[in-house]
């Protein structure tokens, strides 16, 4: 199971054989000899390509669980290695807040658990974390996916922002009815494609805002870079925004008036965060947030 897992992983026979320490060769056998036990062919494999058959698919899906569930049995019995957990340890994150902000502090984290191998990748889009075989994710908004575990670790709140640059061009709005006369940087989903709501709050009311432009985005960082050189209004997160306000490369815009944050979530698939390698990362995530005024989780 485990020469199967890694193989599906690393997409290559020769690439799992070098990672397992065994003649590439023995490799083939041994999975020639799990198909042939099973009576199914699990991979389809060509001289260019290989992919899971769709037995393949609920067979990856189930051997996942097994050795998930046997790592957890083992760890109730490795004394002190239990308090240092290994393995492999698979994480999506999302493009702007996991370069920005999570990716910057992963030497901490190494440096914690040394025998932790992370496998980490960026996306915004909802993939299946079973199918992709990831161990968890971090994901901002409202969660959609009720096949997953979620665990709110953090808040993410926006402001509205100008670069100087604009300001002397357009002027400030200085209502929310003003604001329709702006452009906007267009900051789409990488989900859906859809650009994100500019909701507003006023007195406790919410308004929705639609606002144009002459550029769409679909990744927080090209936003603010946008944003920077005055091609429009921006929706940025407050954490993005901060450095910016003090050093005067961008202003607030209607200050007073609030937008509603985002929840930064950490999901998983049922019954994963009784292994101890995602628990420890839970709780590391949990404590890097919590260090920082504009994602820590209100309580």
């Amino acid at each position: 199971m485990r020469a199967f897992v890694r193989i599906v992983e690393a997409n290559s026979f020769s690439k799992a054989a070098e990672t397992l320490n065994v003649p590439r060769a023995a490799l083939t056998a041994t999975i020639q000899k799990l198909e042939a036990a099973l009576g199914v062919q699990l991979l389809q494999r060509t001289t260019r390509r290989l992919s899971l058959t769709a037995e393949g698919i609920d067979y990856l899906r189930d051997c996942q669980d097994i050795l998930q569930a046997l790592e957890v049995a083992e760890a109730r019995f490795r004394g002190q290695d239990a308090a240092s957990p290994r393995g492999r340890l698979r994480v999506e994150l999302p493009s702007t807040l996991g370069r920005n902000f999570i990716l910057p502090r992963l030497a901490q984290f190494r440096d914690m658990y040394p025998d932790l191998e992370l496998v980490i990748s960026f996306t915004d889009r909802l993939v299946d974390l079973t199918e992709e075989g990831a161990d968890c994710a971090v994901r901002v908004g409202k969660l959609q996916d009720s096949a997953m575990i979620g665990r709110q670790i953090g808040v993410m709140p926006f402001v509205l922002c100008a670069a100087p640059a604009y300001v002397a061009r357009h002027g400030l709005p200085q209502t929310v009815a003003q604001l329709a006369v702006h452009r906007s940087v267009v900051h789409v989903a990488g989900r859906s494609g859809r650009a994100f709501d500019w909701d507003v709050l006023v007195d406790g009311k919410r308004i929705n805002v639609a606002l144009g432009g002459p550029v769409s985005v679909n990744d927080g960082d090209a936003n603010m870079i946008c944003a920077l050189q005055g091609l429009g209004l921006a929706r940025c997160a407050t954490y993005q925004a901060r450095a910016h306000f003090d050093d005067g490369s961008l202003v607030p815009v209607l200050p007073d008036a609030s937008l509603p944050a985002q929840p930064i979530s950490l999901v998983y698939p049922k019954g994963r965060m009784a292994t101890p390698k995602l628990r420890v990362f839970a709780d590391w995530l949990l404590a890097i947030l919590a260090q920082h005024d504009d994602l820590r989780l209100v309580t």
